[in-house]
């Protein structure tokens, strides 16, 4: 079969850029290919505190990766959790809306990234996003990917929020707003109570005539006629077939597939391309390289509350009852996301930006969710914002369907450790302020007053990824990087990567939201080029979208 345009992933860049593409080029045939299912009807993927049952396991909804062994991590192999399906990680994650700090996107633009300034990406965020608050300088009410406080709060998330206040943090209604720092309750990516995943913003709710969505069709490599990407090869139903691409291939199959298939068609560091008896297309050294995520360390604590609203293996008896109102009014415990509060914090306040991050879960998350504890409970996360550590995804096979090594070197660099340390133990003033000390209880795998040499042993023991991988596929105006500000792949033509591998650097929140806007401008990008090889055009990049004028 042969289309336009085919889109590898429908994940929160390949959604978003599908969608907008289909909608600004009528008269182009677009194919979503994504190697997961449809999610429509899946009720663990729609019912927000589905996310306690499909993040711990690998499903059909979940790659479920597994880490190399991890030295800073006394040698255990972290755990990846990828949304596999329509929609993505944005289909399984916990739906907190966040979009980093705008110096982070300046950031991005004195790297090399020209055009991906806050000034330009925020309009973006807005064009996206359908706020629930209403429109005003900082966000948008009209998009598709729809925005809402929680319709549900646990009694111990607001007593989070308190302790916070009494341990001398300010508070912050809005971390998408004006400032980011302070402590708060998240808004999140949710419609009427049910997840919004990128797949029901941006595809399920508006179906398109010239967009063909692909499920359970796992794609094996971009095919080229030289160096210009001319389709892909897919398997699906145990067949291997061939879909020709007219105009562009695009990746949008996250941090971790795309420089893998990248890889498997010749695209990367040549000595490992060989060493796997892959032809060497592009010799391009940072394919893979650059691998950037959140470490994470959780404070657990066990209670003895017996609150009908507390998460726990021992309380879901009393949730049975929550079944119907969420299904008739999409209220009640189920629309919850566990992770309903936190915040952003800076370890000195002499810094221009929060570098740490807090979530706050009424419930024990351990390990993940997979180990399951029958009492009840809390846990506060502590994550580094911008870590130092850089780490690596190369090929286990020359076959796409083999899961790629995935090395993040968690805690590599000494300064990512002596900051999570710090972020520990701001963490742990709002756990001995009144409103949470007042409820008692015993920590796991931690307790008040240990050394610092046992809290970095505890670190070690049990931090792990907070799943945010980026960078690799970094984007630049160097000829080093893995795409260019269009992001075109370099060394070959009519192929582009639109997904979290492309940020040059992590920013400071969750990646969600970041990674949709990149489809958002993606596919102005796509219809502009589209525009100018039709009518002769050039296109100049403009705050706000791609204008163009007379060549």
């Amino acid at each position: 079969m042969q289309y336009d345009y085919i889109i590898v992933g429908a994940g929160s860049g390949g959604c978003s850029l599908a969608s907008r593409l289909a909608d600004s080029c009528p008269d182009a045939t677009i194919a979503l290919i994504e190697a997961g299912p449809h999610t429509d009807r899946n009720l663990f993927v729609n019912m927000p505190v589905g996310v306690a049952a499909v993040v711990p396991h690998k499903l059909k909804t979940n790659y479920g990766f597994l880490t190399t062994p991890q030295p800073g991590l006394a040698g255990r192999r972290g755990y990846q959790p990828r949304g596999r399906g329509f929609g993505g990680s944005s289909a399984i994650n916990a739906m907190i809306y966040t979009r980093g700090h705008p110096l982070d996107y300046d950031e991005w633009a004195r790297l090399g990234c020209d055009g991906w300034s806050w000034e330009d990406v925020l309009p973006y965020f807005r064009h996206a996003e359908g706020n629930e608050r209403g429109a005003d300088a900082w966000h948008g009410d009209a998009g598709p990917l729809t925005v809402s406080d929680l319709r549900f709060r646990n009694p111990f998330s607001k007593r989070f929020v308190q302790a916070a206040l009494e341990a001398g943090y300010k508070p912050n209604a809005d971390f998408n707003g004006a400032d980011q720092e302070g402590i708060g309750f998240y808004q999140v990516t949710q419609r009427d109570g049910r997840r919004c995943s990128v797949a029901r913003a941006y595809i399920y709710d508006r179906p398109r005539a010239n967009l063909h969505t692909i499920a359970d069709a796992t794609v094996l490599r971009i095919v080229f006629d030289g160096k210009r990407a001319s389709g892909v090869e897919i398997v699906r139903g145990g067949r291997t077939e061939t879909l020709d691409a007219r105009a562009e291939v695009v990746l949008a199959a996250g941090a971790f597939n795309s420089p893998q298939l990248l890889m498997c068609s010749g695209i990367g560091p040549a000595a490992q391309l060989r060493a796997l008896g892959i032809d060497v297309l592009h010799d391009a050294p940072e394919v893979g390289q650059n691998l950037i995520d959140h470490v994470d360390f959780t404070i657990n604590k066990r209670t003895k509350s017996i609150e009908p609203t507390g998460f726990s293996v021992r309380g879901i008896a009393r949730m049975l009852p929550q079944f119907t109102t969420f299904m008739r009014h999409g209220r009640g415990m189920l629309s919850s996301n566990v992770a309903e509060a936190g915040g952003f914090l800076k370890s000195r306040p002499t810094l221009d930006r929060p570098d740490l991050q807090l979530h706050f879960c009424a419930a024990l998350v351990d390990d993940h969710n997979r180990h399951m504890h029958w009492g009840h409970g809390y846990s506060l996360h502590t994550c580094v914002l911008r870590p130092h550590s850089r780490g690596t995804v190369t090929l286990a096979s020359a076959d796409a369907r083999v899961a790629p090594l995935i090395d993040p070197r968690f805690l590599s660099d000494a300064r990512d450790l002596d900051l999570l340390v710090e972020g520990v133990k701001m963490a742990r003033r709002i756990l001995d302020a009144p409103s949470l000390a007042l409820h008692g209880g015993t920590e796991l795998y931690t307790r008040p007053g240990q050394s610092d040499a046992e809290l970095r042993q505890a670190i070690a023991e049990h931090a792990d990824t907070i799943y945010h991988p980026v960078a690799t596929c970094r984007m630049g105006s160097d000829a080093r990087s893995v795409v260019d500000p269009h992001l075109r792949v370099r060394g070959v033509t009519g192929l582009r990567i639109v997904d979290a591998s492309v940020m040059p650097t992590l920013i400071g929140g969750n990646t969600n939201s970041p990674t949709v806007m990149i489809g958002e401008r993606a596919a102005d990008m796509m219809a502009a080029s589209r525009r100018e090889g039709a009518s002769g055009l050039r296109i100049v990049t403009g705050t706000g979208g791609m204008a163009a004028r007379a060549a």
